[in-house]
């Protein structure tokens, strides 16, 4: 299943939309490792962006990350993430905006895995 992230640079006038695949589960559904990847993958989007010759699975380590999930008028949520390289918002996400608060949460306090988000 895809999830689409709108990636705005810094410096830039506009923003762009990527697909990400990857998510085997509705929002509804969502793990904690769930909620890790689509953070990773965010964070990556900008990434690819800005870099575009990088390599795409390349270690994500969040730091200073500003982040907040807000509802979407037409239903569901969106999580946004602010750095100093721009921000992303993906979604929308049917999910109860709480819940993924919480899941996020326990993913940044997560001692890291085989990617590191701080």
């Amino acid at each position: 299943m895809n999830f689409q992230v709108d990636v705005w640079l810094r410096g830039d006038n506009h923003a762009t939309t990527a697909s990400v695949p990857g998510l085997e589960r509705t929002a509804g559904e969502w793990t904690d490792a769930d909620v890790r990847f689509v953070l990773v993958e965010m964070l990556r989007a900008m990434d690819r962006q800005k870099n575009p010759a990088v390599e795409p699975d390349r270690l994500v380590q969040l730091r200073g990350l500003s982040w907040i999930v807000n509802p979407f008028e037409e239903g569901g949520v969106v999580i946004a993430i602010e750095i100093t390289l721009g921000a992303a918002v993906a979604g929308p996400c049917q999910i109860e905006g709480e819940t993924l608060e919480s899941m996020i949460r326990r993913v940044r306090a997560a001692p890291p895995a085989s990617v590191a988000i701080h």
